[in-house]
């Protein structure tokens, strides 16, 4: 099969590789999915840079990128359902600490718990941004219980993760307020459904968001920079609300309020998909599906390249110069 792969961390241009590599063969317990698209996260490029803040270091000699793609199955394992041959699928956790081989290639074996059914009216490159981004949305939004009539604020609302927060906070029945850098990324919050559209750069985001909330303040908080933004957090989070964080760029060793957060008896939770409860990924995928199903979903696809052009692919994501999922394709799919 055709791959992307590295043997060595550093910067795109220098470290992948593209060739042909051994296509893999369904396991026990595994689907094969023939990739038509494969979804790039900033994990993703942190892990091949050395930059990662997980702790990756080369943990084997070669390296296929990417955490998330689209396909189809194409073979399936023992104590495998054949009923999984020839469906079009979501992936996630392809590629992550303690699993070498991700989406940035013609095929991937994976276990069948990671691989989700996709819609006919989602197209493989849209299915590539579901993933890590989505399943982080849903632990955050979700995790402490369901967020009907409730109010939420979504940081970062025109990221990866912030833009399905938002989505799917509004399918769970919440009023919902996002933070924004630019006006082109406040009209994607808008378009993803957010009811508040703070440009923090321009506005002051805690007297906005108590105005937004009635006084009140709000109750969930999913937030892209923990660290960066906790005091804002500390000043608009609710007695008894909970803060849902899967990022910390700003201060990666914040010193915590430790009294006013116990006062107000904030919860804090701290989310990673490849850490998260098997019951809490299940019911996302379920969730994730019902949504898909039922709602008028909306994926950004920043852009899209060939397999042969991923070190590209992986430089505009690290350019911070996008709004939505970059997306590379191993194949190009048959009209479908």
């Amino acid at each position: 099969m055709q791959a992307a792969w590295y043997e060595d961390l550093g910067p795109a241009d220098d470290v992948l590789k593209l060739g042909e590599l051994p296509a893999p063969t369904a396991g026990p317990g595994e689907v094969r999915v023939r990739l038509f698209a494969s979804g790039v996260n900033p994990s993703d490029v942190k892990r091949r840079s050395g930059q990662s803040l997980e702790g990756f270091r080369r943990e084997y000699p070669r390296v296929i990128p990417n955490s998330d793609g689209a396909g189809v199955v194409d073979q399936v394992g023992s104590g495998v359902s054949e009923a999984w041959l020839g469906q079009r699928v979501w992936i996630y956790n392809g590629q992550r600490l303690g699993r070498p081989f991700g989406t940035a290639a013609e095929f991937i074996a994976l276990s069948a718990d990671l691989v989700t059914p996709l819609p006919d009216s989602t197209s493989f490159a849209e299915g590539a941004c579901l993933g890590i981004p989505a399943m982080t949305a849903h632990r955050c939004v979700f995790a402490d219980g369901p967020v009907t009539g409730r109010t939420v604020l979504v940081t970062g609302g025109a990221g990866a993760v912030g833009h399905y927060a938002i989505q799917l906070a509004k399918w769970g029945g919440a009023r919902v307020i996002a933070t924004v850098s630019s006006a082109e990324k406040a009209a994607a919050a808008r378009a993803a459904g957010a009811d508040a559209v703070i440009d923090y750069r321009r506005e002051a985001v805690v007297e906005r968001v108590m105005a937004e909330s009635g006084g009140a303040g709000v109750e969930r908080i999913v937030e892209v920079d923990f660290g960066g933004n906790l005091e804002v957090s500390l000043a608009v989070v609710r007695p008894g609300g909970a803060i849902a964080s899967y990022a910390s760029y700003g201060n990666h060793r914040p010193v915590l309020p430790f009294y006013p957060l116990m006062v107000k008896n904030v919860v804090l939770r701290l989310v990673a998909v490849s850490g998260m409860p098997v019951a809490a990924r299940d019911q996302a995928c379920r969730d994730l599906t019902r949504w898909l199903g039922e709602a008028t979903a909306v994926h950004n696809v920043a852009a899209c390249f060939p397999l042969r052009e991923i070190a590209a692919a992986h430089k505009l994501v690290e350019s911070g110069a996008k709004i939505g999922t970059v997306v590379v394709e191993p194949n190009r799919p048959l009209a479908r």
